[in-house]
């Protein structure tokens, strides 16, 4: 489906899967060539968003459905959490017929979304210069991990990322060697901005009526994320190191001990420390030069830790969050991921929502954005294996001038 095509006539859609979305990009078509984490995460977020998610499988299918455990029912939960409202259909891109099917696919679609290795499509003509010559409008979203030259040849893996770009130089101890981040945090992230990308380029086609390239990668998400500490090098030349929970130019904020564990306090300005000083009984601190001001408590943060140390075990952290909370302190409790989807359900954050019906119901994390014009939508469970093959096919089979899109409606 072309630009024109999809924007024409009605603004109600049913896709080829009788499915009709409610959000934002209602009408668009995905051709999804991603697999694994930071491509698959960008297109169910746009699918969720309306889009229409043609998944493209290799002859094996996307490597996540094998990560396991842990699993739901025979499925990983690993693939379940990154393919909800997509179809998906399997090509091998080395059968001249399954090529076509897939060319056929890039010239109706509005977007694509890639990550496979620099070249590695060039040999079957679906490289960003030949399949724009048929579809100009395509907006073309590549994914690596260090980029198309000089690190065309490393392989894109989140922890690999972690350990070259610096972040796990400043993840963890002092004392301790660096660790990674507790999710593929760089893969979120390049998912995220290749997300943001491909939307920037649609508004751009909007008014040209032209498509782009659109180029992210896991390398340049990871420096562009780590934002103050990356930029203490590049404008300082200060070159961060491992500190703990702390944070370089802030204090307090770290977690502390309560009467029954362990409580995050995170004050940023000199408001909220007069605030936290007079709800733990130390007042006093407030007037002390050595903590009157956030430099000073920055720098004097080995004085000052103990005296907060000593106030907030005099209560449990249950105590301390309420209170604090009640006088507009930034404090959390530590919690496992139950204790924390428990939490955004006290919030009315409503995290957990169920996809599918009957036997196909299954639990899935909400969308993150809500709109109050377009909502999001959980409609479709992740799909099995080529299940959409059939209707792909008979969609492609038509030709375009021939059918309304979609079934517009």
């Amino acid at each position: 489906m072309n630009f024109e095509t999809h924007r024409a006539g009605t603004t109600q859609w049913d896709d080829f899967f009788g499915r009709r979305p409610t959000g934002p990009l209602a009408g668009l078509v995905v051709a999804d060539l991603s697999r694994v984490l930071a491509g698959p995460y960008c297109t169910m977020l746009l699918a969720d968003m309306g889009a229409t998610v043609v998944k493209v499988e290799g002859p094996d299918g996307d490597e996540t459905r094998n990560w396991k455990p842990p699993v739901h029912g025979d499925d990983s939960t690993y693939y379940l959490s990154l393919n909800r409202n997509k179809h998906s259909i399997r090509l091998d891109f080395r059968d001249p017929d399954d090529r076509a099917v897939v060319q056929e696919l890039i010239h109706r679609a509005d977007v694509l979304v890639e990550n496979f290795k620099p070249g590695d499509l060039d040999r079957f003509g679906l490289d960003y210069e030949s399949v724009s010559a048929g579809n100009p409008g395509l907006i073309y979203a590549s994914v690596t991990g260090f980029g198309r030259r000089g690190g065309a040849d490393l392989p894109g893996y989140d922890l690999l990322v972690q350990g070259m770009s610096g972040l796990m130089s400043i993840t963890g101890s002092p004392d301790t060697e660096g660790y990674r981040s507790g999710i593929a945090v760089f893969d979120v992230m390049t998912g995220l901005h290749t997300c943001v990308g491909i939307v920037a380029a649609l508004h751009d086609r909007e008014r040209t009526g032209l498509g782009q390239r659109v180029e992210a990668n896991l390398m340049s998400s990871a420096l562009s994320a780590m934002v103050n500490q990356t930029g203490a090098y590049a404008v300082a030349g200060v070159v961060p190191t491992r500190i703990g929970n702390e944070h370089p130019s802030i204090y307090p904020y770290e977690p502390f001990p309560t009467a029954d564990g362990e409580l995050i306090v995170a004050v940023g300005n000199d408001g909220q420390f007069r605030r936290f000083c007079d709800e733990i009984g130390r007042p006093e601190l407030v007037v002390d030069p050595r903590f009157a001001e956030a430099s000073a408590r920055s720098v004097n943060r080995a004085e000052l830790r103990p005296l907060l140390q000593e106030a907030l075990r005099a209560s449990t952290s249950t105590d301390w969050f309420a209170r604090l909370r009640g006088c507009r302190v930034p404090v959390a409790p530590i919690q496992d991921v139950a204790g924390g989807v428990q939490s955004a359900r006290e919030l009315g954050l409503d995290p957990v929502v169920t996809i599918g019906s009957g036997p196909d119901a299954m639990p899935t994390v909400r969308h993150p954005l809500e709109f109050s014009r377009t909502p999001a939508s959980h409609d479709v469970p992740p799909p099995a294996l080529d299940s959409g093959s059939d209707a792909i096919r008979a969609w492609l089979s038509v030709p375009v001038g021939e059918a309304a899109p979609l079934g517009a409606s």
